[in-house]
């Protein structure tokens, strides 16, 4: 094998490092929960897949800078929301896996939504959900019982009405603990406060009615959802902290200098050889 291809070859092997790292360090955040795609279709190549190409594509851009934004283009408007605790390039990361599985779930739709573990992005041909309080149930998933624990539940319930507070509602975005539970909610960003409030509410009552004395509860909300587990029910792999995130971007860039050092150190000394051949 000669120098150069042996370069190649560390090349290749680079770049799927560099993808396969990616895929592990954001693919929690690009788990899908729910989609919902309307009833009125359009067809290929009409102006409103045009609109809507454009529309895509700002919010994909806008992503990459903002956790929030929304966009109007032509006929189409859609808003996407990160999660609070995300960096903006995981925010466009999610976004983009946002877009792709739109694209496969509602081909030629005129308005869908779609929620990931990460984020959420919505469009229509209407427009008229941006700005508007809505608390209507689109998702809810509960685990087993854990036997009516009271002090589980007690902790539990102090952690939602934390999370459904005004704090909570201010931020848009919370993180809370109680003992053993914890959890996190988090609002649109085009609510206002006391309407987030008015939704972090609506879904701490819920979550609680709907889920009981399961060990994890989520309800989403067309506006807000609010999430809660024991310490330990999603294991290991349930989340990272921002340390640990930073961990993983620095093995990322340890590996890629390795792997980029040696393929330069092979065609430098490939160069050598020829020269002093």
């Amino acid at each position: 094998m000669s120098a150069i291809a042996a370069a190649i070859k560390f090349y290749t092997l680079f770049l799927f490092t560099v993808a396969l790292l990616r895929i592990i360090h954001g693919g929690r955040a690009n788990i899908f929960i729910y989609a919902g795609c309307s009833l009125d279709k359009f067809p290929p190549n009409s102006p409103y897949q045009s609109d809507l190409n454009a529309l895509l594509s700002a919010l994909s851009s806008s992503s990459s800078r903002s956790l929030y934004s929304s966009f109007s283009t032509g006929n189409a408007t859609g808003l996407y929301q990160c999660r609070g605790d995300l960096k903006t390039r995981d925010c466009a990361d999610c976004v983009a896996a946002a877009v792709s599985q739109l694209d496969l779930l509602c081909p030629y739709t005129g308005g869908a939504a779609l929620q990931l573990d990460g984020c959420f992005l919505r469009y229509d041909d209407g427009g008229d959900f941006v700005g508007k309080l809505d608390t209507s149930l689109r998702y809810k998933k509960c685990s087993a019982s854990n036997g009516g624990d009271a002090e589980f539940v007690r902790r539990r319930d102090d952690m939602l009405a934390d999370l459904g507070g005004a704090a909570a509602a201010a931020a848009g975005f919370r993180v809370s603990s109680a003992g053993a539970v914890e959890g996190y909610a988090q609002c649109l960003g085009d609510l206002t406060a006391a309407e987030c409030g008015e939704c972090l509410a609506e879904g701490a009552a819920m979550v609680k009615s709907l889920c009981g004395a399961a060990v994890a509860g989520d309800v989403f909300l067309a506006k807000c959802y609010v999430r809660y587990w024991e310490s330990g029910y999603y294991g290991s792999s349930s989340g990272r902290s921002s340390s640990e995130e930073d961990d993983v971007g620095k093995t990322v860039a340890i590996i890629v200098g390795v792997i980029a050092g040696l393929a330069l150190l092979i065609v430098l000394l490939s160069l050598c050889r020829k020269s002093l051949g």
